[in-house]
């Protein structure tokens, strides 16, 4: 048994998405729906599949082929919208397809420049309805070492508890030892966090491990315990919690 809550939702799963999703690309407006479809294409969390008649039909360019997919035929689309276009980016839904499905368009994230729930930009995918991720302070003594060397170590860390991964632990910048941190250029999104603000590799003996550590400067409103933490991937640091030395997870980050 995974020591952590695993998605609840199997693929082929269909619901309706009651939130209002808008969706720009070059700063024209693609779609605007609340009737909306979530469909799990694998179990950690769904896409979005938006009836037709809430999308901008003069921007979708039909290439002329159809795709064969698990939720029937689709007949591929690009985007066009001056001299901005995505190709082969969305797949408009037939007759066939499940219940709930036909005449629904589903678009590649990535294809448009940004998505919102209601108001709030929504980064990398949707977020899952059956998803959690609560940030609680916390007196547990965390160090975190690698190779024998002490990156961090806190009394009074947040841990972030998020549906399909293990406990990540935040750890207030005073309490992390900076001088075997090197900063990096990458950043990440998270939709239920936001965009990350800074990354570190971490320099143990002669060798540079890439980009270990992150922070999230400006979190989203329900993790802003989290707001200029530093977190380690538990996948690649040696983390002991309350004097016990946890074992690395295997998870997609490892």
């Amino acid at each position: 048994m995974p020591e952590y809550p695993q998605p609840a939702a199997e693929v082929g799963r269909i619901e309706p998405a009651p939130r209002r999703i808008r969706a720009f690309l070059a700063g024209e407006l693609v779609l605007d729906t609340s009737r909306a479809r979530y469909v799990w294409e694998w179990p950690p969390y769904p896409q979005y599949y938006v009836p037709a008649a809430d999308v901008r039909r003069d921007l979708l360019v039909d290439e002329g082929r159809t795709e064969e997919t698990p939720f029937g035929a689709a007949r591929v689309h690009g985007l066009r919208t001056g001299e901005f276009a995505r190709a082969s980016c969305a797949r408009w839904y037939g007759a066939d397809a499940p219940p709930g499905l036909a005449d629904t368009i589903r678009f590649d994230w990535s294809a448009l420049d940004a998505w919102f729930e209601e108001d709030e930009e929504v980064f990398v995918h949707p977020r899952s309805p059956y998803a959690r991720v609560d940030a609680l302070r916390s007196t547990r003594r965390v160090r975190v070492e690698l190779d024998g060397t002490v990156l961090a170590e806190s009394t009074s860390p947040v841990l972030v508890f998020e549906t399909g991964l293990p406990t990540r632990y935040y750890l207030s910048r005073t309490d992390v030892r900076f001088r075997h941190l090197v900063p990096s250029r990458t950043r990440t999104a998270c939709p239920y966090k936001g965009r990350t603000s800074g990354y570190w590799s971490v320099r143990a003996g002669d060798r540079v491990h890439p980009d270990l550590a992150w922070s999230y400067d400006f979190p989203t409103a329900a993790l802003l315990p989290i707001a200029g933490l530093v977190a380690f991937y538990n996948e690649k640091v040696d983390l002991i919690v309350d004097g016990k030395r946890l074992p690395r997870p295997r998870t997609h980050f490892s």
